[in-house]
């Protein structure tokens, strides 16, 4: 068979099994995202000589930058400075006190329990973990007026531009860093990393006025959300080939079309249907088939053990924003055990396994730069199976919780399918919601 022709069975075979999972995961009542990357450290573990579901490298690559430039925009677009209220500061406050906690408890616990990964790779892992998963929380709460809904949904949504973007940071100093000469190494890299901040803003703001001002333009409407995809996708190739940091630089884009653009942001929901269905079968199949989770009773038991130490630190974080508010200890608890792990965590680990990272290299007794992959680096298989063995836990717990929410909350959660409605229904939400508006 020829190569090709070999990916295209490959792709075809995961979009079954994915179409599959997700029709078994509707009638269970379940997110399908578990069944999904459950199904991919299976494949992982079935693969053999004879046949395995293998991609080159390049192909991976641009899917999971293709993955990772929609998600960080979506993410990026939905957040509005202006609509800020009650939840979304409550919702910053927790974010940003679980982030402190995380990258301070979690990091140094990630070095104590695995000893290998480094404490820049640990604090990766601790920056990546303070996230939640926006899709989680809204199919969950969907239809439901209850306050920790609400706050949940807000805080998935303030949260995930933060960890998409501190992952990436911090991977930059991970290559160049040396615990020998700690102070010189820091210095050395405030040049580079301002050159990123800079060149990665400029990027998304220059790209975000040409390519806003040609949608302002008449022409036809089913153009916008392509235009609006490409212009994500100019942004981080153009940061990155100026140097500058490509996740940023869409951040940036992001931020700016949903805080500054006035026109056309009906056209948001589109572009994040766009593949969206696709992206999630492929990214999370494709995880688990990539990291080679261990099955071991060492490594289940460290990672349970730490995932343990997780939702205890988010329950100091929730307690502490929550303090001298009138919120019950099961409500707390509640919304300490959803911190589900979506597509965006999903990506940025799937991205890892893919990418090279620069590194200070001795080289004929030279010192030089070389780029090798990120997942040969001393700790970061660890780390990556660290984050899929986190992104199962989060989902079974949360599971569990939506079977038992009435205990916490007096009220029973239903979730729906994890589908991504398409831009015809949502055409068509608009227009109903226009009609009441008018009535």
């Amino acid at each position: 068979m020829s190569q090709p022709l070999l990916y295209l069975t490959n792709i075809t075979i995961i979009l079954i099994l994915g179409i599959i999972l997700t029709i078994i995961a509707k009638k269970l009542k379940i997110s399908n995202l578990l069944l999904l990357v459950l199904c991919g450290l299976t494949l992982n573990k079935l693969q053999t000589e004879a046949y395995s579901i293998e991609f080159d490298p390049v192909f991976l690559t641009s899917i999971s930058i293709l993955a990772l430039v929609m998600i960080v925009f979506d993410a990026c677009a939905k957040f509005k400075i202006k609509e800020l209220d009650e939840f979304s500061i409550m919702a910053i406050k927790t974010s940003i006190i679980w982030l402190v906690l995380n990258m301070i408890i979690i990091t140094f616990a990630v070095v104590f329990i695995f000893k290998e990964p480094s404490l820049l790779m640990a604090l990766m892992f601790a920056a990546l973990m303070s996230g939640t998963a926006p899709s989680a929380i809204l199919t969950m709460f969907k239809g439901s007026e209850n306050r920790l809904g609400k706050f949940l949904e807000v805080e998935a949504i303030v949260n995930t531009p933060i960890i998409v973007l501190l992952p990436f940071i911090i991977l930059d100093f991970i290559g160049r860093f040396s615990p020998e000469h700690m102070l010189s190494s820091i210095i050395e890299q405030v040049g580079p990393f301002l050159q990123q901040f800079v060149a990665g803003i400029g990027a998304g703001i220059l790209v975000g006025i040409i390519a806003f001002k040609l949608i302002s333009v008449r022409y036809p409407e089913t153009l916008n959300p392509l235009s609006i995809m490409t212009a994500s996708i100019l942004t981080y190739i153009l940061a990155e080939n100026l140097g500058g940091n490509g996740v940023l630089a869409v951040t940036t884009l992001g931020l700016f079309f949903g805080n500054v653009f006035k026109r056309g942001k009906e056209y948001l929901t589109e572009y994040s249907s766009m593949f969206a269905n696709t992206l999630i079968i492929l990214v999370f199949v494709l995880i688990g088939l990539a990291v080679d989770m261990p099955l071991t009773f060492e490594f289940i038991s460290k990672s349970l053990g730490l995932f343990l130490i997780y939702l205890i630190v988010r329950f100091i974080a929730i307690t502490l924003s929550f303090k001298n508010l009138k919120y019950t200890i099961k409500e707390k608890i509640f919304l300490a055990l959803n911190a589900q792990k979506g597509i965006a965590i999903a990506v940025v680990a799937f991205s890892l396994t893919t990418i090279t990272v620069s590194t200070l290299q001795i080289i004929e007794g030279v010192e030089q730069t070389a780029q090798i992959p990120f997942i040969t680096l001393p700790g970061a298989k660890d780390i990556l199976a660290l984050i899929v063995a986190f992104i199962v836990y989060s989902l079974i717990i949360s599971t569990i919780i939506q079977r038992v929410s009435k205990f916490f909350i007096g009220e029973i959660i239903v979730p729906v399918e994890e589908i991504i409605e398409t831009p015809d229904e949502k055409k068509r939400e608009r227009r109903a919601v226009k009609k009441e508006d008018v009535k």
